[in-house]
């Protein structure tokens, strides 16, 4: 008979209504009371950067964060220096290092987990066909003439299935790999920071020594200038010989030195061969100069959102998040899981007869599964959860403290090598004067040659200290970019 409104209710359906009905009312009794994360999330305000909150965030109440900006952004950080090779090499790196691949792999298969979950929020249709050839028993619950004879069977079926979602486990479980998604973005984003960090401080590692080469080459010609002097003086009986062994004494000195540094030089270029994936394909690579790096502004404050968007901080953050999913989903397994199944086809006994009318079959019904005694199993698993958020959002804790120890330690450094540098332009102006007086005696025969060039060494030593504090700004300047994520500071 038809089913209409005004037909009685089969049986059946009264009977599956009751057992849904009783297994939701025993799904509000699940107890996970007391049982989540207790760790608290400290945000970077009440660490004093651009705002006097002292507030930290309990876990439970984490938003989902924003991704942070790619290091790949246009303009990128470290084209603010002005140096199209080392703009070349940055992007070499990035296009070449197994690192990446790497992280950019976990990426992907991070997305196909968060794709599987997805699909579990989607009716299941599956389709089968069976043709088996089978020996019924004659001692089972087949009757004549089935029973000891042996058959062919056929079956064609359609099942179709479908969870609902009614207590929020699949959505929080496809949060949780969302997140996971977003930490191993921001992770790939971090290895990209930290590789053109690498190959940036090894650039101006390379310009470095080469300012320092060219230094020790017109340390070298003085004293090898000096050398003559004496040798000329101690020939006229103007000298003696305790100066001159002193002024040979000098020169494998210097000639040491200035191998140490063609050591240094060739060691730096390796480095950046194999930070940019040529090994060995850099040794002829002509850097520029440490003159003509543009230096950047050092900020009187850093704010907040530059910290929050570092992508290790970042990604710190989203497992929080993908851990605070993972609770939601353990608190889930205490509810039941409410399927319901359908399936239509043909089964027949004998391959011929499976087309022929009454082989039809179908079948629909919702299928209940409620945990009732598990021995502790779901609270331990929920506990279990409720730990790793702690451990995550410690984690988190410690990354921020770290992020703004970097941040105060490198604005420090600047701070302190910019008064340093003071002191030493100081220093070099009143060697140059003394250089000038020396020179200036000597033209009017008041002193000797030797006391120019010890005057000219007093200037190479402060030129070199000058070499030095400007590769420092540099290389503090391409620490603190990286502190900051790669953000670009304002003035």
């Amino acid at each position: 008979m038809p089913f209409s409104p005004f037909s009685p209710v089969p049986a059946q359906w009264c009977r599956s209504a009751a057992l849904v009905a009783l297994a939701l009312g025993l799904g509000g009794c699940a107890n996970f009371a007391g049982i989540g994360p207790k760790a608290r999330m400290t945000e970077p305000q009440a660490l004093g950067l651009g705002s006097t909150s002292t507030q930290a965030a309990p876990a439970s109440t984490v938003a989902a964060g924003p991704a942070p900006a790619s290091v790949m952004a246009s303009p990128p950080w470290w084209t603010r220096f002005g140096d199209a090779q080392l703009d070349a090499l940055v992007q070499q790196a990035l296009q070449n290092h197994p690192n990446l691949r790497i992280a950019q792999a976990r990426v992907a298969r991070a997305q196909a987990l968060s794709d599987t979950i997805a699909s579990t929020e989607l009716p299941n249709v599956s389709g089968s066909v069976d043709a088996t050839r089978q020996r019924f028993s004659a001692n089972s619950i087949y009757p004549p003439p089935l029973a000891g004879g042996v058959y062919d069977t056929a079956n064609a079926q359609i099942t179709a299935g479908y969870e609902f979602d009614l207590f929020g486990k699949n959505r929080a479980a496809l949060d949780a790999a969302l997140g996971q998604v977003r930490a191993a973005q921001a992770d790939a984003q971090a290895a990209e920071l930290l590789l053109a960090t690498q190959v940036t401080r090894s650039y101006f590692t390379l310009l470095r020594i080469n300012a320092l080469q060219a230094l020790a080459q017109r340390n070298l010609a003085q004293r090898e200038q000096l050398l003559t002097l004496v040798q000329s003086r101690l020939a006229a009986g103007l000298d003696s010989p305790t100066e001159l062994r002193s002024s040979e004494a000098s020169l494998p000195e210097i000639r040491q030195y200035a191998e140490s540094l063609r050591e240094q030089a060739a060691l730096a270029r390796n480095a950046l061969a194999a930070l940019t994936g040529q090994p060995l394909g850099l040794q002829d690579l002509q850097a520029g100069t440490l003159s003509r790096i543009k230096p950047q502004t050092i900020p009187s404050a850093v704010p907040l959102d530059l910290l929050a968007n570092r992508p290790d901080v970042a990604a710190a953050r989203a497992r929080v998040e993908a851990g605070l999913s993972e609770v939601d989903v353990a608190k889930a397994q205490f509810y039941p899981n409410i399927n319901l199944v359908a399936f239509a086809g043909f089964n027949s006994i004998g391959f011929g007869n499976i087309s022929k009318a009454g082989s039809e079959q179908w079948g629909v019904g919702p299928a209940v599964r409620l945990p009732i005694f598990g021995g502790g199993r779901l609270r331990a698993q929920l506990k279990g959860r409720a730990a790793d958020v702690d451990v995550a959002v410690e984690q988190y804790n410690a990354l921020v403290i770290e992020a703004v120890r970097e941040v105060a330690d490198q604005i420090t450094t600047l701070q302190s090598i910019a008064r340093q540098s003071q002191e030493q332009q100081a220093g070099l102006a009143a060697a140059q004067t003394l250089q000038d007086i020396a020179a200036q005696r000597f033209a009017a025969g008041l002193s000797s040659r030797a006391s120019v060039l010890n005057s000219q060494s007093a200037v190479l030593s402060q030129e070199r200290q000058a070499i030095e504090l400007a590769a420092r700004t540099l290389d503090a300047q391409a620490l603190l970019l990286r502190a900051t994520g790669g953000s670009v500071l304002a003035p």
